[in-house]
């Protein structure tokens, strides 16, 4: 070691007194300036890495004077801060203001090759820090193209130096606070976008429609929106295709989604239509599930399936009885290939012919043949091991009562109840709600049990018949508009409930009715009769068809006969009615010949008697015998010239100028 350390010294003595030769011989010592305008060392000859210090890049090209002030060799700082930094003993490039905070060695991350770039190790930085640096300003930052993103940028990013990178990232993204919908705003941009031959298109979408952010694959493909029958626009190209073997053949032109859906591949629903009836073993036995080994029509695959299964479904299936033999049932149904007798079985356990019951269509409901079941017998299984009395049997309970008295054979129900045993029991005893209909609510007869046989008959509940034997007169009105038939709105009486009912109606029958015309006294008639409520005004009414005071000719006692009150009537306007055509009384054949008006000679109104002749009917001279000659048969008491009459004057003659009789009410 002594030794060595000896030879260093040496070397390093060597080198000095070298150095100093050479100074010598330069015959002056250099200025400052001098040696700043020196810029090679390439005229000396020194292996400077024995003195410890090894110049490499930018070193080795500064002249010595730069960092051996004054030939002092002795002291020269080694250590970058001793030289790079304000006040420092040589003058070099210090730290600039603005330089990463750092308290590291220099030569931790420049190299004296270069000053840039720089290898920053990140050791000892805390995690979530990076931005204090990488702010664009004291370090690079963000570039504008980085993905939106508030995270940290070592949540992504690894340190760099030592052969690191900036821009590798981690191999998962943490997609956190990304919108969704938003996948395109980096990938396709600055991130992996839709690749060739991609499954949903080329056009770019919102990718977590499919893709999810913890991985990239799987993916859920969303089918929404893609057209009906256009499957294999992907399937056999991009995506999955038909598979060998395929139940459906591997035709692709079919549409995949008649029988599969897009939410799920499987399962799938065949769609059977087209399929021809009766080819059902060109899959089934081949391709797809075929006759089981207890399959209950037999193991011939030659039989059409379709015959009892459908193609909506392989299972309820219908079995088709129409090629077994009749009472061959117990083939089959035998408790090991299909239902047999069960325990209890009303028609006995010996296997017999079940269709007697039973039906193909339908094993329930079965109609049990009573056919030669001996009447009064339906004890023996009714109660034993058929349906027995229930508790609320309308006959009571006991069992000894013959149930075919009420009950058929043909149908349990409905029954028709034999009411000869009840006669001495009261019929509250069964029709009291519970066991039998009972009185409902509103009962005409009131809500207390009595003898129902009153009103009611047991052929039948209704119609009933209700006795009105000691109901007080004129208190109709208790029952009928509030639990019985009330006043119709057609009620020729008006609607007045305060009326009695029993002033027109009768107990023993509704209708008909007499109508009671004593409060209708200052009624008009056309009220009742206008022909909708009651009749009204017939066709060629002698008074007219404008609706008036009926009563002025008409009594309420009777329509008919009525009496025309002929006040008002225009004198002289009397054939205007009386002229034998519309039903009022006219002249008759037999009237004393006249064209005068009815009222020139008739005065009453009440009737045709009465009446005067010549005290209103000027005379024609001479015609008095037309009328008043024996033999003339006109209606009237008119004279008549009798046969011993004599006049003073020959005949022809007439009254009027015979010089005897004067015209006037008396010859």
């Amino acid at each position: 070691m002594n030794n060595l350390n000896s030879r260093f010294c040496a070397v390093r003595l060597i080198g000095v007194l070298l150095v100093s030769l050479v100074l010598c011989l330069g015959f002056i010592w250099p200025s400052e300036s001098g040696a700043q305008n020196r810029t090679s060392r390439s005229d000396i000859e020194f292996d400077h890495s024995s003195t410890g210090f090894q110049l490499s890049g930018g070193h080795a090209q500064v002249v010595c004077e730069r960092c051996h002030l004054q030939g002092i060799f002795r002291g020269t700082p080694t250590q970058c801060m001793q030289c790079h930094s304000p006040g420092g003993r040589v003058v070099a490039t210090f730290k600039p203001t603005n330089h990463l905070p750092t308290s590291v060695n220099c030569n931790s991350c420049h190299r004296t090759t270069n000053w840039r770039p720089a290898f920053f190790t990140h050791n000892g930085i805390l995690p979530g820090t990076c931005s204090k640096c990488h702010n664009g300003s004291t370090a690079e930052g963000k570039p504008t193209s980085h993905m939106s993103t508030g995270a940290s940028c070592d949540s992504c990013h690894r340190k760099g130096g030592g052969g690191g990178s900036w821009r590798l990232v981690t191999s998962g993204y943490n997609h956190s606070g990304v919108m969704p919908g938003t996948c395109t705003t980096c990938h396709g941009i600055n991130a992996t976008g839709v690749p060739a031959g991609h499954k949903g298109g080329m056009a770019p979408g919102s990718c977590d429609s499919c893709h999810r952010t913890t991985a990239w694959r799987p993916t859920t493909f969303n089918h929404t929106g893609v057209g009906p029958g256009t499957c294999t626009t992907c399937h056999g190209r991009t995506s999955t295709g038909i598979p060998t073997g395929h139940r459906g053949g591997p035709n692709p032109a079919a549409a995949c989604d008649s029988c599969h859906r897009t939410t799920a591949w499987r399962p799938a629903t065949f769609t059977h239509t087209g399929v021809a009836p009766g080819t059902c073993a060109t899959c089934h036995g081949v391709s797809s599930t075929g006759i089981p080994a207890s399959h209950k029509g037999g193991t011939n695959r030659a039989a059409a399936c379709d015959t009892c299964h459908r193609t909506t479904a392989w299972r309820p299936a219908t079995m088709n009885h129409s090629i077994v033999a009749a009472s061959s049932c117990a083939t089959c149904h035998n408790g090991a290939l299909s239902t047999g007798i069960p325990s209890g079985h009303r028609g006995g356990m010996t296997p017999g012919a079940c269709n007697t019951c039973h039906t193909t269509t339908a094993w329930r409901p079965a109609s049990f043949s009573h056919a030669n079941v001996a009447p009064g017998t339906c004890a023996t299984c009714h109660g034993v091991s058929s349906t027995g009395l229930p508790t609320n049997h309308k006959g009571g309970t006991n069992r000894a009562a013959v149930c075919d008295s009420c009950h058929r054979t043909t149908g349990w129900i409905p029954a028709t109840m034999n009411h000869t045993v009840v006669a001495a029991t009261p019929c509250s005893t069964c029709h009291n709600t519970t066991l039998a209909r009972g009185i409902p609510a509103g009962h005409r007869g009131g809500m207390a049990p009595g003898a129902c046989n009153t009103c009611h008959t047991t052929t039948a509940w209704t119609p009933a018949t209700f006795n009105h034997t000691g109901v007080t007169p004129g208190s109709c009105a208790t029952c009928h508009g509030v639990s019985s038939t009330g006043l119709p709105t057609n009620h020729k009486g008006g609607t007045n409930r305060a009326a009695a009912c029993d002033s027109c109606h009768r107990t023993t029958g509704w209708i008909p009715a007499t109508m009671n015309h004593t409060v209708v006294a200052a009624t008009p008639c056309s009220t009742c009769h206008n022909n909708t409520l009651s009749r009204g005004i017939p066709a060629g009414h002698r008074g007219g068809m404008t609706a008036g005071a009926c009563s002025n000719c008409h009594r309420t006692t009777a329509w008919t006969p009525a009496t025309f009150s002929h006040t008002g009537v225009t004198p002289g306007t009397c054939a205007t009615c009386h002229n034998g055509t519309n039903g009022v009384t006219g002249k008759p054949a037999n009237h004393i010949p006249s064209t005068q008006s009815c009222d020139v000679c008739h005065r009453n109104t009440t009737a045709f008697s009465g009446s005067r002749y010549h005290a209103s009917v000027t005379a024609i001279p001479g015609q008095c015998n037309t009328c008043h000659e024996r033999g003339t048969t006109w209606l009237g008491v008119q004279g008549k010239r009798p046969s011993q009459h004599s006049g003073s004057r020959a005949a022809p003659n007439s009254c009027d100028n015979s010089g005897c009789h004067r015209v006037g009410n008396g010859f």
